[in-house]
């Protein structure tokens, strides 16, 4: 399976290619994009998209949303399978990636762990199962992370509020008043090196429960994007997450 990989200078990107040079998920990286002009021996890097070689099976994204209509671009008008592991993007920058999916194979998540994909479903079961609970999201990472709430946060919130009826989704809580009845809460911190923690708190006046997933490492993200990769092959276009891919 052969990737190139945009934001092949980052953290994430630099995960990807220790995996790949491990042999794992039959992954090799031919080409990388980085506006930053990141190096490597032995992988050709071009600092933008104008200028990458498109030989390859598949692309992996994880640089930043502001570089989402040029990858997209690029992806369709070579019609490649495309896994974008970006979050922060912008609502027109969402609709791009809808219009794109109906050209090529696109897979979008915005946490790319089994278990969180696992922590969405039982979070909405809980949700369902006690209607009239209150629920909260926190979500915790470092220090260095752009935007918030995180993109997994969100699809938490998204989600849960499907099954729950009136829902609203309330970002953050300053100020004075009452917690409204059907609100969503979601709630950020940030410091450290914390990789990322997710907690969805359900409660009701006689009881509290608690799901949580944290994750130990970024290689675990990686692991995942690359599984969406492999997952692409031979898919018809379309938009994919990790449901679909956890559930076939």
């Amino acid at each position: 399976m052969n990737i190139i990989l945009s934001g092949i200078g980052g953290h994430m990107g630099r995960e990807i290619v220790t995996l790949a040079g491990e042999g794992k998920y039959g992954a090799c990286i031919v080409g990388g994009v980085d506006p930053n002009g990141a190096s490597y021996e032995d992988i050709p890097v071009f600092k933008s998209f104008d200028e990458a070689d498109p030989s390859c099976d598949v692309i992996v994204d994880f640089s930043h949303h502001s570089a989402t209509e040029a990858l997209l671009d690029f992806a369709v008008s070579h019609s490649l399978p495309l896994v974008i592991a970006t979050t922060g993007q912008t609502e027109e920058e969402l609709k791009m990636i809808k219009k794109a999916s109906e050209k090529i194979p696109l897979f979008f998540a915005s946490n790319y762990s089994v278990g969180v994909a696992l922590l969405v479903e039982l979070a909405k079961k809980a949700a369902s199962v006690l209607p009239d609970a209150d629920i909260e999201i926190v979500e915790t990472h470092h220090n260095r992370k752009v935007d918030a709430p995180s993109g997994t946060a969100l699809t938490l919130a998204k989600e849960i509020a499907s099954v729950k009826e009136n829902a609203m989704i309330k970002t953050g809580r300053t100020g004075y008043g009452k917690r409204e009845k059907n609100e969503i809460g979601v709630q950020s911190v940030r410091m450290g090196n914390i990789v990322g923690i997710h907690e969805v708190i359900i409660g009701t006046a006689s009881e509290t429960i608690t799901l949580k997933h944290e994750a130990h490492s970024r290689a675990l993200f990686a692991e995942g994007a690359l599984c969406a990769a492999a997952f692409l092959k031979d898919k018809p276009a379309g938009l994919y997450d990790m449901k679909a891919m956890v559930s076939m």
